[in-house]
């Protein structure tokens, strides 16, 4: 039996796919970090946006361009707020610590104080003094990572500024946007994805403030542990801590590595009971808190959250983590939407009911 020849058009249409997704795969590759700075600016667009919503509602003669920018600038001040707390204390500190740096070097030659101590007991004083030549070299070859260091804040800073940028701009153009799509379909399509759209941006909203819960009590507990051990500035440990744990993966181990470290050079038990406390607490937090506050604010079921969180970060490290609940909030709003609908029922999901023009101008069209 012979087989029919292919014809030239498949041919030509297969390569052609396959040329197709080797450059989208590339761009992707290439537009990574840009990609990533996209991604974070439509969570933080999606988490302000109910903030214009609101100030529009309470101030109806409110431009949104000008509640967009009052809520960024409102956000932005908390941030700055957030590194005050750390950029005063550290330089009041700082400049204390620069005044009794040289009697602290003869305490810590001669054995004395809390660090002279620590360095006795560990001999790193006779080790410092056998290798110095070894030291000497390494210092004088921590050049090139101090530049790579100052590249990497300058691109930080620039990020950071570029997902602000982004975020302001979706907030203020991305109603629009979405009306003038949607007004490319029927209207019972369109009131579809709008509800399910609103159901995904409360899943956002959920996982973050689920976040930044479990992060105050972190914060909460490391203070009241480090309070209780007298180590000296407890509050600003315990808010570097809380910060870092709103980082998958790593924040919470880096804050519990310096909180730790303070803890060691003020005294041998205040470090042992922080080192207790951090390894009980990350077991609670990873396997008790995080399943059951992302699972009442994500709508997920605890064994979810854990399962998605350990299987993206596995996939896509510390990005994949951050994203991993409420990307999986967002698939299970879509297949319940999809299986609701399959069924000839749509899904119930809550919509918004306030006042704001364009809501009643949606009813009246209904």
């Amino acid at each position: 039996m012979a087989t029919r020849p292919v014809p030239v058009r498949t041919i030509l249409a297969t390569i052609g796919l396959v040329l197709a997704t080797y450059v989208v795969l590339e761009l992707v590759v290439q537009a990574r970090r840009v990609l990533i700075w996209s991604v974070i600016a439509v969570f933080l667009a999606v988490s302000l946006h109910p903030a214009v919503e609101a100030l529009q509602r309470r101030v109806p003669r409110c431009r949104r361009s000008v509640a967009t920018l009052l809520v960024f600038l409102a956000a932005a001040a908390a941030v700055g707020a957030v590194i005050a707390l750390f950029v005063i204390p550290l330089a009041q500190e700082g400049s204390r610590f620069a005044g009794r740096l040289p009697a602290m070097i003869r305490d810590a030659q001669a054995g004395r104080g809390p660090v002279g101590n620590l360095l006795e007991r560990t001999h790193a004083l006779q080790y410092v003094q056998q290798h110095q030549a070894q030291i000497r070299a390494f210092a004088t070859g921590l050049g090139t990572p101090a530049l790579k260091f100052i590249r990497g804040a300058v691109s930080t800073t620039a990020g950071i500024v570029t997902i602000f940028v982004l975020a302001y701009l979706m907030v203020l153009e991305g109603p629009k946007a979405i009306d003038r799509s949607l007004a490319l379909v029927d209207k019972a399509p369109a009131a579809r994805i709008r509800r399910v759209g609103a159901a995904c941006a409360r899943t956002v909203n959920g996982y973050l403030t689920g976040n930044l819960l479990i992060s105050v009590i972190c914060g909460l507990l490391t203070y009241v542990v480090l309070l209780v051990s007298g180590v000296p500035f407890a509050g600003l440990l315990a808010l570097f801590v809380a910060v870092t744990d709103l980082i998958p993966l790593v924040g919470a181990t880096i804050g519990a590595v310096v909180a730790s470290a303070v803890a060691f050079v003020h005294s041998l038990p205040a470090g042992i009971g922080a080192i207790i406390f951090f390894i009980v607490y990350q077991q609670a937090e990873n396997h008790l808190l995080q399943p059951v506050i992302l699972s009442r604010t994500v709508k997920l079921n605890p064994l979810t959250v854990l399962l998605a969180t350990l299987i993206a970060a596995d996939v896509a490290g510390i990005l994949g983590a951050l994203l991993a609940i409420p990307v999986t909030g967002i698939i299970q709003v879509v297949l319940g939407d999809i299986w609701a609908h399959r069924d000839g029922r749509p899904l119930g999901l809550p919509t918004r009911t306030d006042n704001s023009p364009e809501n009643a101008d949606r009813a009246k069209d209904r």
